[in-house]
């Protein structure tokens, strides 16, 4: 097999070399059936065993209560950017069956591309109002600037911005942090969170607090086409009972009781990123979990932020987020000077490190270190930032 090129590319990203090539036996033959993984149906006895499985490593891996359902469906991130408004919004309606939709209210964080988006689908949808309960550039809103509403249908964040790279930090004593504390302590809490792009890179803080938790598969699990879903079990709500009480009704692939109660099989699922998905996790199984990564992960953005400080101080890059604030699963920076950043581009490629540029709304570079990036190719490009910084300070 020809060198592969290092994967610094958002999503869908880097995947493990033994995980491809086993995946390429599956194609040909899965789990000995002498059917390819992406010919069986998903109703053999092989792949519902197969999915059940990969149910138990998330919830093994991130400790997901058995108060939580974990449900396998489609249509990415911007698929639940849709489907968490609808079917939360039914669960409000059927609790509050009284309120007006003005008097219906879903709280945004807005972190960056993504909450921003988020909201953006919430009010086109309707149904209930979008309160912006705090907004940033750049960094995590500080916590006085939180307003949250009293009862709102949905507590709506976005734990990683991929374009911008901003994150929560896990660290409940962080200012960078989910202001949990701010929200009431003696009730079911409507969180829903976007974990997308850190998905299974370390453990999710406050796990069992959490109305929702979605994330695509293409950054540290597997292809585009999966979408993970973790469902607290008062959130499977009956939604053509809310309907007739005159909330909007939910296609039936995207309601999560339907999904629930056909264990993520109503209709057929991505039987190819399932498989791979499932092979990422149980490699990840093997070297330790969610600890090993966190661990990994927070070393090799380490290594990076500390050559971008470098940088920044010889006045060859700037770095676009807060200090503290910054993602480890996506760093964003400028190269400065006129002609710097594509020359930069050119010496990464050359030395076999792609999709480096920035996204297209944004510019710059992100660097994306998700789980299958390993420590070696992170100090390569370190090394590379290095050079650059000697070979362009004057």
């Amino acid at each position: 097999m020809a060198k592969r090129a290092v994967n610094f590319g958002a999503g869908p990203s880097a995947l493990p070399d033994s995980v491809l090539q086993e995946a390429t036996q599956g194609l040909l033959d899965f789990q000995g059936t002498g059917i390819g993984i992406a010919e069986i149906s998903h109703r053999s006895k092989e792949f519902t065993a197969f999915v059940a499985n990969l149910e138990s490593l998330i919830r093994t891996q991130l400790d997901v209560p058995p108060t939580h359902q974990i449900l396998f469906t489609q249509g990415g991130g911007t698929g639940q950017f849709s489907a968490v408004v609808l079917n939360m919004l039914a669960r409000h309606r059927l609790l509050h069956p009284n309120l007006t939709d003005d008097e219906r209210v879903m709280d945004y964080i807005i972190t960056g591309s993504w909450s921003k988006k988020a909201a953006a689908e919430a009010r086109r949808l309707g149904g209930g109002k979008v309160n912006v309960a705090a907004q940033s550039t750049h960094s995590i809103p500080s916590h006085e600037s939180f307003k949250f509403s009293p009862d709102p249908a949905l507590i709506y964040y976005c734990e990683n911005e991929t374009v911008d790279g901003v994150q929560f930090s896990h660290d409940p004593s962080s200012p960078a942090s989910f202001p949990f504390h701010l929200l009431p302590q003696d009730t079911l809490l409507p969180i829903v969170a976007d974990y997308s792009s850190s998905f299974m890179s370390r453990k999710i803080p406050r796990l069992a607090d959490h109305a929702v938790i979605f994330a695509g598969a293409q950054k540290n699990i597997g292809p585009a086409g999966l979408t993970i879903v973790i469902v607290r079990q008062d959130c499977l709500v009956d939604v053509d009972a809310a309907a007739k009480l005159g909330a909007v009704p939910v296609p039936i692939s995207m309601s999560f009781q339907t999904l629930a109660d056909s264990d993520s099989l109503y209709n057929t699922p991505s039987t190819l990123p399932i498989y791979i998905a499932g092979l990422v996790l149980e490699r990840s199984r093997e070297l330790g979990g969610v600890q090993y990564f966190e661990e990994l992960n927070r070393k090799k953005a380490d290594k990076v932020y500390s050559v971008l400080k470098e940088g920044e101080q010889k006045g060859v890059f700037r770095g676009k987020v807060k200090e503290g604030h910054g993602s480890w699963m996506n760093i964003t920076f400028d190269v400065l000077g006129d002609g710097a950043e594509a020359k930069f581009l050119t010496g990464a490629e050359a030395k076999g490190m792609k999709a480096l540029k920035g996204h297209r709304s944004v510019g710059g570079i992100r660097a994306s270190l998700y789980n299958a990036i390993t420590e070696e190719q992170t100090d390569g490009l370190v090394t590379y930032m290095r050079e650059f910084i000697a070979a362009n300070t004057q």
